[in-house]
């Protein structure tokens, strides 16, 4: 199955907002459903800019997963930190995709000049810690989390990268 992996591009969104919209359903994070207008949605993705690109990857001409680089909450004063974000479309899990677009955002952020990645797993998420280990992050905190994110408190892992 051919499988490509580009910029996101503004006909992109309907799908990045489904996509998104099915995990915050059926995971354990409690994030928000993005219920905007696909104008907002446009602004998001322009918001994001050359340094923190939002990706997709499309399968036969349909986007089956997207992640993005955005900028970090430079709580610990760490210079050019990006996090990543990461999600599949269900009937895709499990197939690499995951894998594929987390090596083309850690490419992506090494070219753009970054300088370390962040990533941040709802700590009952294997799957995805397991995921950014096999990619050498390196768990460097576990909080409790709470707050604009989330609507409940969360154990949340931290995971870095140095590029």
């Amino acid at each position: 199955m051919a499988r490509t992996i580009r910029d996101a591009t503004p006909a992109d969104a309907a799908a990045i907002s489904r996509i998104y919209n099915f995990y915050v359903r059926t995971s354990t994070c409690t994030y928000a459903l993005e219920e905007e207008t696909l104008d907002e949605r446009h602004a998001w993705l322009d918001a994001h800019g050359p340094m923190h690109p939002v990706l997709v990857v499309e399968e036969q001409g349909e986007i089956v997963a997207w992640g993005s680089l955005s900028t970090y909450n430079p709580r610990r004063g760490y210079a050019r930190t990006v996090e990543d974000s990461i999600y599949v479309r269900d009937d895709r899990r499990g197939t690499g995709i995951g894998g594929e677009l987390l090596s083309t955002l850690i490419e992506r952020a090494r070219a753009l000049g970054h300088h370390t990645i962040i990533a941040g797993a709802s700590a009952d998420q294997d799957a995805s810690i397991a995921l950014h280990a096999a990619h050498g992050f390196v768990e460097v905190a576990r909080l409790r989390e709470v707050g604009r994110k989330f609507d409940r408190w969360l154990d949340v892992v931290y995971l870095q990268k140095a590029l």
